[in-house]
């Protein structure tokens, strides 16, 4: 049974992507639960999480870029197929292990996070930050408006 928060990481990743209208790549999986801070944190089952998907992976036809995202500190507990290692080392399917969203973000969407505020207090321009930003304040001034006519 697989329980927990698992899927946390998971929907802080879709809540940037539609902010910042930043598209996911659809064929990496994503496990961890994620806490206020960013940091990714560990989860159970990551073998067989991993695992999973990489059966799906290899029916459907591995293309070099599937793989799976999984909390770093769950890297020293893998014991994974060799299936899966040798498909890995051969680069068809990858296992990334990342310890703060931004990484994760990176590996999702092929963009960078921006994930260090400038001395001004701004994140880089054009980054996924800096875009989700710019959305909460769009999102912001247009609440602002809203009470101003009512």
């Amino acid at each position: 049974m697989i329980d927990g928060d698992s899927a946390s990481s998971t929907e802080l990743y879709v809540l940037l992507s539609s902010l910042a209208e930043v598209p996911i790549y659809q064929g990496i999986a994503v496990t961890g639960s994620v806490n206020q801070w960013g940091e990714i944190q560990p989860i159970g089952g990551v073998n067989e999480k991993i695992e999973g998907f990489f059966q799906i992976c290899r029916e459907k036809g591995l293309n070099g870029r599937q793989g799976v995202i999984i909390p770093k500190q769950n890297a020293r507990n893998l014991m994974l197929d060799p299936e899966v290692v040798e498909a890995a080392e051969a680069g068809s399917f990858h296992v990334w292990a990342v310890g703060h969203i931004s990484e994760g973000m990176e590996i999702l969407t092929g963009e960078r996070a921006g994930a260090v505020r400038r001395e001004d207090g701004t994140y880089p321009e054009g980054s996924v930050f800096a875009r989700t930003e710019a959305r909460f304040n769009r999102m912001y001034e247009v609440d602002l408006r809203q009470q101003k006519i009512e």
